[in-house]
Protein backbone atom coordinates (compact mmCIF):
# COMPACT_ATOMS: atom_id res chain seq x y z
CA UNK A 1 0.00 0.00 0.00
CA UNK A 2 1.35 3.45 -0.76
CA UNK A 3 -0.32 6.37 0.65
CA UNK A 4 0.37 10.13 -1.44
CA UNK A 5 -1.64 13.35 -0.03
CA UNK A 6 -2.42 15.50 -2.94
CA UNK A 7 -5.22 18.24 -2.33
CA UNK A 8 -6.88 16.58 0.54
CA UNK A 9 -6.54 13.18 -1.46
CA UNK A 10 -5.16 9.90 -0.55
CA UNK A 11 -3.98 7.49 -3.21
CA UNK A 12 -4.30 4.06 -1.80
CA UNK A 13 -2.74 1.41 -3.84
CA UNK A 14 -4.41 -2.60 -3.36
CA UNK A 15 -2.03 -5.38 -4.42
CA UNK A 16 -3.52 -8.49 -5.99
CA UNK A 17 -3.69 -10.69 -2.86
CA UNK A 18 -4.63 -8.12 -0.98
CA UNK A 19 -8.15 -6.13 0.46
CA UNK A 20 -8.38 -2.74 2.35
CA UNK A 21 -11.25 -1.98 4.78
CA UNK A 22 -11.74 1.69 4.82
CA UNK A 23 -12.26 3.81 8.52
CA UNK A 24 -13.46 6.58 8.62
CA UNK A 25 -13.58 8.26 12.17
CA UNK A 26 -13.09 4.92 13.19
CA UNK A 27 -16.22 3.85 11.39
CA UNK A 28 -16.00 0.81 8.96
CA UNK A 29 -16.88 2.60 5.62
CA UNK A 30 -16.49 -0.14 2.46
CA UNK A 31 -14.12 -2.69 1.36
CA UNK A 32 -11.38 -1.72 -1.52
CA UNK A 33 -10.79 -5.30 -3.70
CA UNK A 34 -7.10 -5.09 -5.91
CA UNK A 35 -6.72 -1.34 -7.41
CA UNK A 36 -5.37 2.06 -6.99
CA UNK A 37 -7.97 4.36 -5.35
CA UNK A 38 -8.15 8.33 -4.56
CA UNK A 39 -10.01 8.63 -1.19
CA UNK A 40 -11.30 12.32 -0.17
CA UNK A 41 -9.38 13.09 3.28
CA UNK A 42 -8.69 16.43 3.81
CA UNK A 43 -9.18 16.51 7.16
CA UNK A 44 -7.11 13.37 7.61
CA UNK A 45 -9.83 11.18 9.29
CA UNK A 46 -9.65 8.08 7.07
CA UNK A 47 -7.37 5.29 7.72
CA UNK A 48 -7.39 1.68 5.15
CA UNK A 49 -6.43 -1.51 6.95
CA UNK A 50 -4.81 -3.57 4.41
CA UNK A 51 -5.05 -7.30 4.57
CA UNK A 52 -3.05 -10.27 2.70
CA UNK A 53 -5.16 -12.78 1.86
CA UNK A 54 -3.07 -15.45 1.35
CA UNK A 55 -3.95 -16.34 4.94
CA UNK A 56 -7.47 -16.35 4.09
CA UNK A 57 -8.62 -16.09 8.33
CA UNK A 58 -9.88 -12.34 8.95
CA UNK A 59 -7.69 -11.20 11.88
CA UNK A 60 -9.31 -8.41 12.89
CA UNK A 61 -10.83 -7.75 16.12
CA UNK A 62 -14.29 -6.30 15.08
CA UNK A 63 -16.14 -9.15 13.31
CA UNK A 64 -19.08 -8.43 14.66
CA UNK A 65 -19.38 -4.86 13.79
CA UNK A 66 -18.63 -5.72 9.83
CA UNK A 67 -20.99 -8.27 9.79
CA UNK A 68 -23.74 -5.26 10.81
CA UNK A 69 -22.13 -3.32 8.52
CA UNK A 70 -21.96 -5.23 5.60
CA UNK A 71 -25.20 -6.99 5.88
CA UNK A 72 -26.47 -8.68 2.73
CA UNK A 73 -23.10 -7.46 1.11
CA UNK A 74 -20.97 -9.54 3.25
CA UNK A 75 -20.97 -12.79 1.40
CA UNK A 76 -19.36 -10.49 -2.02
CA UNK A 77 -16.08 -10.08 0.64
CA UNK A 78 -16.00 -12.70 3.16
CA UNK A 79 -17.10 -16.86 3.73
CA UNK A 80 -19.36 -16.31 7.51
CA UNK A 81 -18.77 -19.36 9.84
CA UNK A 82 -21.36 -18.91 12.34
CA UNK A 83 -21.69 -22.08 14.36
CA UNK A 84 -24.36 -22.81 16.67
CA UNK A 85 -24.29 -23.96 20.25
CA UNK A 86 -24.70 -27.72 19.40
CA UNK A 87 -22.31 -27.88 15.98
CA UNK A 88 -18.99 -27.94 15.55
CA UNK A 89 -17.51 -26.59 12.12
CA UNK A 90 -15.26 -28.26 9.40
CA UNK A 91 -12.86 -25.35 7.68
CA UNK A 92 -11.60 -26.93 4.18
CA UNK A 93 -9.16 -24.93 2.13
CA UNK A 94 -9.31 -25.65 -1.46
CA UNK A 95 -11.10 -28.62 -0.88
CA UNK A 96 -8.27 -29.74 1.85
CA UNK A 97 -10.12 -29.77 5.69
CA UNK A 98 -7.52 -27.47 7.55
CA UNK A 99 -9.19 -26.89 10.54
CA UNK A 100 -11.89 -27.14 13.38
CA UNK A 101 -14.44 -24.89 15.11
CA UNK A 102 -15.87 -24.46 18.21
CA UNK A 103 -19.24 -24.57 18.72
CA UNK A 104 -20.39 -20.98 19.00
CA UNK A 105 -17.69 -19.94 17.17
CA UNK A 106 -17.94 -16.96 14.64
CA UNK A 107 -14.98 -16.08 12.17
CA UNK A 108 -15.08 -14.63 8.81
CA UNK A 109 -12.48 -15.71 5.95
CA UNK A 110 -11.89 -13.63 2.72
CA UNK A 111 -12.98 -14.39 -0.59
CA UNK A 112 -10.80 -14.63 -3.15
CA UNK A 113 -7.14 -16.03 -3.58
CA UNK A 114 -8.25 -19.27 -1.51
CA UNK A 115 -11.52 -21.29 -1.68
CA UNK A 116 -12.75 -21.51 1.54
CA UNK A 117 -15.48 -23.71 2.90
CA UNK A 118 -17.68 -24.29 6.02
CA UNK A 119 -19.40 -27.15 6.71
CA UNK A 120 -21.38 -27.79 10.09
CA UNK A 121 -21.43 -31.31 12.10
CA UNK A 122 -24.03 -31.62 14.81
CA UNK A 123 -23.16 -32.80 17.88
CA UNK A 124 -26.80 -34.03 18.20
CA UNK A 125 -26.55 -37.02 16.09
CA UNK A 126 -23.56 -38.25 17.70
CA UNK A 127 -19.58 -37.67 18.99
CA UNK A 128 -17.85 -39.92 16.81
CA UNK A 129 -15.64 -38.47 14.25
CA UNK A 130 -16.14 -39.68 10.59
CA UNK A 131 -12.71 -41.43 9.56
CA UNK A 132 -11.79 -39.60 6.98
CA UNK A 133 -12.31 -36.60 9.43
CA UNK A 134 -10.36 -38.22 11.60
CA UNK A 135 -7.75 -39.10 9.53
CA UNK A 136 -7.03 -35.81 8.12
CA UNK A 137 -7.30 -34.45 11.85
CA UNK A 138 -4.20 -36.75 12.82
CA UNK A 139 -2.09 -34.96 9.82
CA UNK A 140 -2.67 -31.78 11.13
CA UNK A 141 -1.84 -33.39 14.69
CA UNK A 142 -5.23 -31.81 16.14
CA UNK A 143 -5.53 -35.21 17.73
CA UNK A 144 -3.02 -37.94 18.24
CA UNK A 145 -3.88 -41.20 20.00
CA UNK A 146 -3.48 -40.84 23.86
CA UNK A 147 -2.40 -37.25 24.00
CA UNK A 148 -5.14 -35.24 25.48
CA UNK A 149 -6.97 -33.02 22.94
CA UNK A 150 -9.48 -29.94 23.04
CA UNK A 151 -10.82 -31.04 19.65
CA UNK A 152 -11.10 -34.78 19.81
CA UNK A 153 -10.20 -38.11 21.85
CA UNK A 154 -8.46 -40.59 19.46
CA UNK A 155 -8.76 -44.18 20.93
CA UNK A 156 -7.00 -47.32 18.83
CA UNK A 157 -8.13 -50.59 20.28
CA UNK A 158 -5.95 -53.60 19.42
CA UNK A 159 -6.78 -56.76 18.32
CA UNK A 160 -7.41 -59.10 21.92
CA UNK A 161 -8.81 -56.03 23.80
CA UNK A 162 -11.93 -54.04 23.69
CA UNK A 163 -12.51 -49.72 24.01
CA UNK A 164 -15.18 -48.09 27.02
CA UNK A 165 -16.33 -44.47 25.96
CA UNK A 166 -17.33 -42.89 29.11
CA UNK A 167 -19.04 -39.48 28.29
CA UNK A 168 -19.47 -36.85 31.30
CA UNK A 169 -18.16 -39.92 33.38
CA UNK A 170 -21.10 -42.52 32.46
CA UNK A 171 -20.33 -45.80 29.67
CA UNK A 172 -21.44 -44.52 26.57
CA UNK A 173 -20.45 -46.98 23.94
CA UNK A 174 -17.78 -50.07 23.87
CA UNK A 175 -15.46 -50.40 20.63
CA UNK A 176 -14.38 -53.54 18.87
CA UNK A 177 -10.83 -53.52 17.81
CA UNK A 178 -9.91 -50.43 15.66
CA UNK A 179 -9.51 -46.78 14.93
CA UNK A 180 -11.86 -44.32 16.68
CA UNK A 181 -12.07 -40.91 17.53
CA UNK A 182 -14.80 -38.85 19.50
CA UNK A 183 -15.27 -34.78 19.48
CA UNK A 184 -14.54 -33.43 22.76
CA UNK A 185 -16.55 -30.07 22.93
CA UNK A 186 -19.01 -29.57 25.66
CA UNK A 187 -18.91 -33.28 27.02
CA UNK A 188 -16.00 -34.60 28.86
CA UNK A 189 -15.18 -37.54 26.29
CA UNK A 190 -12.65 -40.25 27.67
CA UNK A 191 -11.73 -43.85 26.35
CA UNK A 192 -9.89 -46.81 28.23
CA UNK A 193 -8.71 -49.76 26.21
CA UNK A 194 -9.24 -53.27 28.62
CA UNK A 195 -7.07 -56.00 27.05
CA UNK A 196 -8.58 -59.39 26.89
CA UNK A 197 -5.48 -62.13 26.52
CA UNK A 198 -4.23 -64.34 28.75
CA UNK A 199 -2.23 -62.29 31.72
CA UNK A 200 0.39 -63.37 34.23
CA UNK A 201 0.38 -62.54 38.19
CA UNK A 202 2.92 -62.72 40.42
CA UNK A 203 2.70 -62.33 44.31
CA UNK A 204 6.27 -62.71 45.32
CA UNK A 205 8.06 -62.56 49.11
CA UNK A 206 5.12 -63.31 50.90
CA UNK A 207 6.35 -64.26 54.69
CA UNK A 208 3.72 -66.31 56.19
CA UNK A 209 2.52 -68.49 59.00
CA UNK A 210 1.72 -72.50 58.92
CA UNK A 211 -0.54 -74.04 61.08
CA UNK A 212 1.88 -75.51 63.26
CA UNK A 213 3.67 -72.10 63.76
CA UNK A 214 6.51 -72.57 61.28
CA UNK A 215 7.46 -69.16 59.35
CA UNK A 216 8.11 -69.07 55.72
CA UNK A 217 8.39 -67.30 52.77
CA UNK A 218 6.19 -68.09 49.70
CA UNK A 219 5.68 -67.29 45.63
CA UNK A 220 2.62 -67.70 43.83
CA UNK A 221 2.04 -67.19 39.84
CA UNK A 222 -1.26 -67.19 38.50
CA UNK A 223 -3.40 -66.73 35.15
CA UNK A 224 -6.23 -64.76 34.69
CA UNK A 225 -7.97 -62.87 31.55
CA UNK A 226 -10.93 -60.36 31.76
CA UNK A 227 -14.43 -61.94 30.44
CA UNK A 228 -16.41 -58.93 30.60
CA UNK A 229 -14.55 -55.19 30.38
CA UNK A 230 -17.54 -53.64 31.75
CA UNK A 231 -17.73 -55.40 34.92
CA UNK A 232 -13.72 -54.85 35.17
CA UNK A 233 -13.77 -51.31 34.43
CA UNK A 234 -17.31 -50.18 36.46
CA UNK A 235 -17.85 -52.88 39.42
CA UNK A 236 -14.26 -51.91 40.93
CA UNK A 237 -11.66 -49.36 40.82
CA UNK A 238 -8.68 -51.80 39.51
CA UNK A 239 -9.33 -55.19 38.89
CA UNK A 240 -5.61 -55.76 38.42
CA UNK A 241 -5.22 -54.35 42.11
CA UNK A 242 -8.34 -56.33 42.98
CA UNK A 243 -7.13 -59.60 41.92
CA UNK A 244 -3.63 -59.32 43.71
CA UNK A 245 -5.08 -58.55 46.75
CA UNK A 246 -7.69 -61.51 46.48
CA UNK A 247 -4.60 -64.14 45.66
CA UNK A 248 -2.59 -62.60 48.97
CA UNK A 249 -5.45 -63.64 50.98
CA UNK A 250 -6.26 -66.90 49.49
CA UNK A 251 -2.74 -67.67 49.80
CA UNK A 252 -2.39 -66.62 53.71
CA UNK A 253 -5.49 -69.01 53.99
CA UNK A 254 -4.36 -71.83 52.47
CA UNK A 255 -1.09 -72.05 54.11
CA UNK A 256 -2.19 -71.56 57.65
CA UNK A 257 -4.83 -74.27 57.56
CA UNK A 258 -1.60 -76.94 56.66
CA UNK A 259 1.06 -77.90 58.31
CA UNK A 260 4.83 -77.94 57.10
CA UNK A 261 4.76 -81.48 56.23
CA UNK A 262 1.19 -81.14 54.51
CA UNK A 263 2.30 -77.83 52.41
CA UNK A 264 5.88 -79.86 51.69
CA UNK A 265 4.05 -83.15 50.74
CA UNK A 266 1.07 -81.81 48.20
CA UNK A 267 1.63 -78.78 46.96
CA UNK A 268 -1.40 -79.62 44.69
CA UNK A 269 -3.73 -79.07 46.75
CA UNK A 270 -2.32 -75.95 48.06
CA UNK A 271 -2.95 -74.59 44.02
CA UNK A 272 -6.17 -76.27 44.49
CA UNK A 273 -7.06 -74.06 47.40
CA UNK A 274 -6.42 -71.04 46.47
CA UNK A 275 -7.53 -71.64 43.06
CA UNK A 276 -10.56 -72.31 44.39
CA UNK A 277 -10.91 -69.29 47.11
CA UNK A 278 -9.69 -66.65 44.04
CA UNK A 279 -12.61 -67.76 41.55
CA UNK A 280 -15.09 -67.46 43.65
CA UNK A 281 -14.18 -64.33 44.83
CA UNK A 282 -13.17 -62.55 41.39
CA UNK A 283 -15.72 -63.72 38.81
CA UNK A 284 -18.49 -61.09 39.64
CA UNK A 285 -16.20 -58.65 38.32
CA UNK A 286 -15.64 -60.07 35.09
CA UNK A 287 -12.54 -61.55 35.53
CA UNK A 288 -11.61 -65.43 35.06
CA UNK A 289 -9.02 -67.13 36.93
CA UNK A 290 -7.40 -69.76 34.60
CA UNK A 291 -4.88 -71.07 37.18
CA UNK A 292 -2.21 -70.77 40.38
CA UNK A 293 0.87 -72.35 41.35
CA UNK A 294 2.50 -72.01 44.01
CA UNK A 295 6.68 -71.39 42.53
CA UNK A 296 9.16 -71.26 45.31
CA UNK A 297 8.35 -72.74 49.69
CA UNK A 298 11.29 -70.81 50.86
CA UNK A 299 12.39 -71.90 54.76
CA UNK A 300 14.57 -69.84 57.07
CA UNK A 301 18.39 -70.97 57.61
CA UNK A 302 17.71 -73.20 60.88
CA UNK A 303 14.41 -74.93 59.88
CA UNK A 304 16.59 -75.71 56.70
CA UNK A 305 19.42 -77.40 58.95
CA UNK A 306 16.68 -79.45 60.58
CA UNK A 307 14.96 -80.78 57.90
CA UNK A 308 18.30 -81.83 56.16
CA UNK A 309 19.06 -83.43 59.21
CA UNK A 310 15.66 -85.50 59.20
CA UNK A 311 15.97 -86.19 55.56
CA UNK A 312 19.72 -87.84 56.23
CA UNK A 313 18.16 -89.56 59.20
CA UNK A 314 15.59 -91.07 56.84
CA UNK A 315 17.94 -92.10 54.11
CA UNK A 316 21.06 -93.66 56.75
CA UNK A 317 17.90 -95.79 58.10
CA UNK A 318 16.73 -96.86 54.41
CA UNK A 319 20.47 -97.69 53.37
CA UNK A 320 20.80 -99.74 57.07
CA UNK A 321 17.59 -101.66 55.74
CA UNK A 322 18.88 -102.33 52.26
CA UNK A 323 22.01 -103.52 53.82
CA UNK A 324 20.66 -105.93 56.34
CA UNK A 325 18.37 -107.38 53.88
CA UNK A 326 21.21 -107.76 50.97
CA UNK A 327 23.14 -109.75 54.25
CA UNK A 328 20.48 -111.59 54.77
CA UNK A 329 19.83 -112.69 51.17
CA UNK A 330 23.92 -113.50 50.85
CA UNK A 331 23.68 -115.57 54.00
CA UNK A 332 20.44 -117.56 52.88
CA UNK A 333 22.13 -117.77 49.32
CA UNK A 334 25.36 -119.37 51.89
CA UNK A 335 23.03 -121.51 53.43
CA UNK A 336 21.88 -123.13 50.61
CA UNK A 337 24.87 -123.78 48.82
CA UNK A 338 26.43 -125.40 51.94
CA UNK A 339 23.40 -127.77 51.92
CA UNK A 340 23.69 -128.77 48.32
CA UNK A 341 27.67 -129.33 48.86
CA UNK A 342 26.70 -131.50 51.73
CA UNK A 343 24.60 -133.51 49.51
CA UNK A 344 26.85 -134.16 46.42
CA UNK A 345 30.93 -135.18 46.88
CA UNK A 346 30.48 -134.32 43.04
CA UNK A 347 29.75 -130.71 43.78
CA UNK A 348 32.46 -130.85 46.98
CA UNK A 349 34.92 -131.71 44.36
CA UNK A 350 34.01 -128.49 41.68
CA UNK A 351 34.17 -126.02 44.70
CA UNK A 352 37.62 -127.71 45.81
CA UNK A 353 38.92 -127.18 41.82
CA UNK A 354 37.38 -123.49 41.98
CA UNK A 355 39.19 -122.59 45.40
CA UNK A 356 42.44 -124.36 43.88
CA UNK A 357 42.02 -121.78 41.04
CA UNK A 358 41.40 -118.98 42.64
CA UNK A 359 44.45 -119.39 44.91
CA UNK A 360 46.49 -120.13 41.64
CA UNK A 361 46.39 -116.98 40.00
CA UNK A 362 47.22 -115.15 43.23
CA UNK A 363 51.20 -117.12 43.20
CA UNK A 364 53.65 -117.12 40.94
CA UNK A 365 55.41 -120.71 42.11
CA UNK A 366 53.04 -123.77 43.58
CA UNK A 367 55.04 -126.88 45.20
CA UNK A 368 52.77 -130.03 44.97
CA UNK A 369 53.40 -133.18 47.33
CA UNK A 370 51.42 -136.28 46.84
CA UNK A 371 49.41 -135.77 43.69
CA UNK A 372 46.61 -133.41 43.31
CA UNK A 373 44.93 -135.67 45.70
CA UNK A 374 47.33 -134.51 48.35
CA UNK A 375 46.07 -130.88 47.90
CA UNK A 376 42.86 -131.22 47.83
CA UNK A 377 43.08 -133.65 51.24
CA UNK A 378 45.73 -132.05 52.93
CA UNK A 379 46.18 -128.58 53.69
CA UNK A 380 48.07 -127.17 50.87
CA UNK A 381 51.58 -125.70 51.27
CA UNK A 382 52.46 -122.97 48.84
CA UNK A 383 56.54 -121.94 48.57
CA UNK A 384 57.23 -118.70 46.69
Amino acid sequence: MNFNSMFWTKRVVIGDGERGLVYRNRQFERVLDAGVYRIFDPLKRVEVAVHNIAQPEYSGRDVDALIASLGDKLGDSFVLADIAADEIGLVSKNGKLEDVLAPGARKLYWRGLVRVEVQRVSLADGLEVRADVASRLRQLGLIQTGTASKVAVAVEVPAESAGLVFVDGKLARTLVPGAYAFWNFQKNVNAEVIELRVQSVEVSGQELLTKDKVSLRVNLAASMRVTDPVAARTKVAKYGDHLYRELQYGLRKAVSAKTLDELLGDKASLDADIFGYVRGKVSEFGVEILGVGVKDVILPGEMKEILNSVVQAEKAAQANVIRRREEANATRSLLNTARLVEESPTLMRLKELEALEKVTEKIDKLTVFGGLDGVLKQLVTIKQ
